[in-house]
């Protein structure tokens, strides 16, 4: 039997850390968007300033207030793919979901979006059975850290309408990206609902998803069928999963990524009016 971990020594190198950045610093920002294709977004600097001017931190601007502006209506909806890389325990990956979420409500009538979640190992090595957050936090950054750090993301969380819970385990991720990687086969809707229900299960629950009951629950409830079949033998669907590793998160040193386009990238949590902004870039493309 495969053990509990991520089974390819190349992946623990990858696993570095959890985007913490909020706020968009405009040089970062384009240089990363741009770094695969050599040119620059086709916005101008002044209003990706604006944009970062009038943001403040845990602070959730509502896109609706000027996406008027951003698309103008057209009869013809174009498909933004959007393919993420995400940890299950990382909190700036929930944060980021959410974001990105209000910024496709936003944009709904202009395109249509599928989103594509891969997986990504924040700690490739961590136990099955799981340890307790709390203690897990605490010996990783040190008690003074963590308190800040508790403090900060509970706050981000009540920002987006969510209770921030630290109760319950952390642990190996692998039983939870093997189930994500397989609910693609039955529709990016359904795996992106996974993910959702997976995140609640987690941050805002306090259900450890290295359980398999816990994951279980979640398929069911979102309508994947097969998951028991696919949990019950460990070393079911870890090629997949290493498949989609190697291919979208392998280059990649934090969590949450995002591609847009397969062309336009985001690193943190974001807020709904970057990815608007993304959405803007993708859509004034020639190639699109």
């Amino acid at each position: 039997m495969l053990p509990p971990r991520v089974p390819d020594e190349r992946w623990r190198s990858h696993a570095s850390g959890c985007r913490v950045d909020v706020d968009v610093d405009v040089d970062r920002f384009m240089a990363t968007a741009t770094s695969a294709t050599n040119c620059r977004l086709p916005l101008s600097d002044t209003a990706w300033l604006q944009v970062v001017t009038t943001t403040r931190p845990n602070t959730i601007v509502d896109p609706l207030s000027f996406v008027a502006g951003i698309f103008p209506t057209t009869g013809e909806k174009k498909v933004i793919k959007i393919d993420v890389s995400s940890d299950t325990v990382c909190p700036w990956c929930f944060v980021g979901k959410q974001n990105l979420q209000k910024a496709m409500d936003s944009a709904k009538d202009q395109f249509d979006f599928e989103v594509r979640w891969h997986p990504f190992f924040l700690n490739p090595n961590a136990p099955k059975e799981g340890v307790r957050k709390t203690d897990f936090y605490k010996q990783k950054f040190g008690p003074a850290q963590y308190e800040g750090i508790i403090s900060r993301m509970t706050k981000v969380f009540q920002s987006l309408g969510f209770q921030y819970d630290t109760s319950g385990l952390t642990g190996n991720t692998m039983d939870s990206h093997r189930l994500i990687t397989y609910a693609s086969t039955q529709g990016y809707d359904k795996q992106n609902a996974l993910v959702e229900e997976l995140f609640l299960n987690y941050f805002c629950q306090g259900k450890y998803i290295g359980d398999r009951q816990v994951l279980l629950d979640a398929a069911q409830k979102v309508g994947i069928g097969g998951a028991a079949e696919l949990l019950e033998d460990p070393r079911k669907g870890i090629e997949e999963v290493q498949e989609e590793f190697e291919k979208y998160s392998s280059g990649i040193n934090g969590v949450p990524h995002y591609v847009i386009n397969g062309k336009y990238k985001l690193s943190g949590g974001q807020p709904p009016e970057v990815f608007l902004k993304a959405f803007e870039a993708a859509a004034n493309d020639a190639s699109f």
